[in-house]
């Protein structure tokens, strides 16, 4: 994520989150298997993740993409969340 890393050939690293509350997993599991077939490497943070550790996952895993995942409707409140505070730490452009 950090636009002054060098760029090296390497696969690109993806992080996969599902935020909130909303338990099941299958759909977040079936592209994190999906994007390891397409050679990337992918990080999976779990259920029941809040915006803060998905910022924090994705800083101290230095990813370069954020895949967020939710099918509750609260992603109008909690996606904006994870990508104001990604801005805050000054993460993304």
């Amino acid at each position: 994520m950090s636009a002054k890393r060098e760029r090296v050939k390497r696969p690109i690293k993806v992080m996969v989150s599902k935020l909130g509350l909303y338990g099941h997993d299958r759909d977040a599991l079936i592209i994190c298997r999906a994007l390891r077939d397409a050679g990337m490497e992918v990080i999976y943070s779990g259920l029941f993740c809040t915006p803060e550790k998905v910022v924090n996952i994705a800083i101290e895993e230095d990813v370069d993409v954020v895949a967020l995942s939710l099918l509750n409707g609260a992603h109008l409140q909690l996606f904006p969340k994870v990508k104001h505070l990604l801005e805050k730490k000054e993460q993304i452009i």
